[in-house]
């Protein structure tokens, strides 16, 4: 068994547009993983978004949520590990939000929370619905809240994003800060990444890099592709992404989670 662990982003990589799990790509997942081989998702999605995956594979182990900042036990749903953010670092990315009617959220591994959660507009509560979230919390004041922040997003056209990229990028960063999608931004504390995540939970399992297979398609999944052994970007990554990468499949709309682990997986182990 060559590869003893396979990471899979979510969002535009297992799940093709319609946010849909393709039959043949559940199929393939089942029979590799009834061979021994180890499936963990790898995603910006918290947990509660993902695992539903896992469980509509017929999977358990872990889910690595918040693009790296939080990984949880799928069937206990125990915090396996999270790399907490010093909330009033954030302060001066909030006012920057409020100033320029930026929308933003404050996640920890289980909540999300916003500003006036009573007046989001119906095209922000679809938005979280179509991520598994029925509707944010009120944020409360810092030492009001229960758990660590692990992430802090922003959303917003492509456009509007690139400048903020762009002008926060020029700011004194205490945090990691990575493009997660189109119309996202996150913030997380510095250390945390897919890469890390993956590679934390790879040394917990005992499987070493050269055993551990990943397949992304952005620049938040960079370094989980460039950590695992075999790193695959799918055809709807930006070329950067393709770049780093050890191989490309095709398209999310295309099974090509599917066609990497046929050819990179299952056949092999079959021989």
């Amino acid at each position: 068994m060559k590869y003893k662990l396979i990471a899979l982003d979510v969002d535009g990589t297992l799940i093709n547009d319609d946010h849909e799990l393709s039959p043949g790509t559940v199929e393939t997942i089942r029979a590799i993983a009834a061979q021994g081989t180890e499936f963990v998702l790898c995603t910006g999605r918290a947990p509660r978004s993902s695992i539903p995956y896992m469980e509509q594979l017929g999977l358990d182990g872990y889910v690595i949520t918040h693009n790296g900042a939080a990984t949880v036990d799928v069937k206990t749903q125990e915090i396996v590990h999270q790399f907490a953010m010093n909330p009033f670092g954030l302060e001066p990315y909030m006012d920057y939000c409020r100033k320029h009617k930026v929308h933003f959220d404050i996640n920890t591994t289980f909540g999300i929370f916003v500003e006036n959660a009573a007046g989001l507009s119906q095209e922000a509560l679809a938005l979280y619905r179509q991520f598994m979230i029925d509707a944010p919390q009120e944020l409360p004041l810092w030492e009001q809240l229960e758990d660590p922040i692990v992430k802090f997003t922003i959303a917003g056209s492509m456009d509007e994003l690139d400048h903020i990229y762009s002008e926060w990028s020029l700011w004194t960063q205490e945090f990691n800060m990575l493009r997660s999608g189109d119309f996202f931004i996150d913030l997380m504390h510095k250390e945390a990444s897919k890469g890390a995540a993956l590679q934390k939970l790879a040394e917990k399992r005992g499987i070493p890099a050269e055993q551990v297979m990943a397949i992304g398609n952005y620049y938040n999944d960079l370094t989980m592709l460039t950590y695992a052994g075999l790193g695959v970007a799918m055809d709807n990554s930006p070329l950067e992404v393709k770049a780093a990468a050890d191989a490309v499949t095709a398209s999310n709309n295309e099974e090509g989670v599917k066609l990497a682990l046929q050819r990179y997986c299952l056949e092999e182990q079959l021989q």
